[in-house]
């Protein structure tokens, strides 16, 4: 509107000034100049000429007469012009004032009768689009789409014009095209999967939850991928990654805010639930003569060399065996290959029925296993990584997968 406005105020000024210099200037004839005696130097000059030209014989006394005459007359015309009150400037000013007047009410009359006043409302201006022109707009995008299936960005527009409608499995199924720009952004990945989640009921376990991975391995510290991230850990029950996670993201927001506050709380509550399961899942156990710790936790990686014989839906499981003993294992937890890094938790809580514990052992085998054939027994070409010796209670363990079974 503030444009308009003073756009509209210069284009008065400048008609304004156009018609104002002629009704201001100064005309000729009020020139300091003594018009009369100018005449009078003329007037001499010629009647000098006729004399000299009768004098001479070249004009008789009759037309000498009548030339001296005319010459006469002129002169009065002339005299009687300069003698004449010079133009009154009073009344251009007049006039100017009049124009200065009229000119922007008759602007304002005429855009009030032709224009669009109330466009001049910011909150008039803002467009009213109906829900029919919008289908109308996602409409014609989905048939360029359909012209142009490769059109990366144009699935990307449309997949986030259906999640702003709240339409999320459509905006789902529009991400799904969006091909190699998708798996190269880390911000689209994340935003995938929260459109998959909200599909879902707002579950991230599953394909959202390898989107999320992806994001993280493109970006550690993408911002919605690490929110996601921890929600999808806190959903899982695993409080701690969910901590840790939240943590990172914390570390990128301003000291202070309320989103700080917020998120900080929410770490406080994922570190207090993670210390009160660890507590609780404490339990005197056989006497073994020692301590009964009954947790072991850390993170499983996947070495670089082994990466490109995955895929994001292969099946992980991390898993407590006895160094010693029988082959089932003692505690076991199932993610997929997405979810990697993969911050892990066994505990006796997780102990299959009938089977023995990790709180009766001294120490335990920490596996992680590749299943190809997505089955928990070991098969060729399952990739794993191990360690030997932990004990009951360790913490920050590193499994790195980095050997392929026979």
């Amino acid at each position: 509107m503030t444009t308009f406005l003073v756009s509209a105020v210069l284009l008065v000024v400048i008609v304004v000034g156009i018609l104002a210099w002629p009704l201001l200037r100064v005309p000729a004839g009020t020139v300091k100049v003594d018009r009369r005696e100018a005449n009078l130097a003329i007037f001499r000059d010629q009647l000098a000429e006729l004399e000299r030209e009768r004098n001479e014989g070249s004009l008789s006394d009759g037309d000498f007469v009548q030339a001296r005459s005319e010459l006469q007359r002129r002169l009065l015309d002339e005299v009687q012009a300069a003698e004449a009150p010079p133009a009154d400037i009073g009344a251009g000013r007049k006039s100017l004032l009049a124009l200065l007047v009229v000119i922007p009410l008759a602007a304002a009359a005429g855009y009030a009768l032709l224009g669009n006043p109330r466009a001049l409302d910011p909150l008039q201006r803002q467009a009213r689009v109906t829900p029919e022109q919008i289908e109308q707009m996602l409409g014609g995008l989905v048939e360029k789409l359909q012209k142009n299936p490769d059109d990366a960005q144009g699935w990307v527009m449309l997949a986030r014009s259906y999640k702003v409608l709240g339409r999320f499995p459509e905006a789902a199924n529009a991400y799904s095209h969006a091909g190699a720009l998708l798996d190269q952004d880390a911000a689209l990945l994340a935003d995938y999967a929260d459109v998959l989640a909200q599909a879902n009921g707002g579950r991230l376990q599953g394909k959202p939850g390898e989107l999320l991975a992806r994001a993280l391995q493109i970006d550690p510290d993408e911002p919605q991928a690490l929110l996601l991230a921890g929600a999808a850990a806190s959903e899982r029950q695993d409080f701690a990654a969910a901590a840790e996670l939240w943590s990172r993201l914390l570390a990128q927001l301003a000291p202070g805010s309320e989103e700080a506050k917020t998120l900080a709380g929410a770490v406080d509550k994922a570190r207090e639930i993670a210390a009160a399961q660890t507590g609780s899942a404490k339990s005197p156990g056989k006497p073994t003569g020692r301590p009964s710790a009954v947790t072991v936790s850390g993170e499983v990686v996947l070495s670089g060399r082994l990466a490109g014989k995955v895929k994001p839906d292969d099946v992980l499981f991390v898993f407590a065996r006895a160094e010693e003993g029988p082959r089932m294992p003692l505690a076991v937890t199932r993610a997929t290959v997405a979810e990697l890094p993969l911050r892990f938790r066994l505990d006796d809580s997780m102990a299959l029925a009938g089977g023995r514990k990790i709180s009766e052992f001294r120490t335990v085998r920490i596996e992680a296993r590749i299943a190809k054939a997505g089955k928990a027994q070991s098969s060729s070409g399952d990739l794993f990584g191990r360690i030997d010796g932990v004990k009951p209670g360790s913490e920050n363990l590193r499994v790195v997968i980095d050997q392929v079974q026979p």
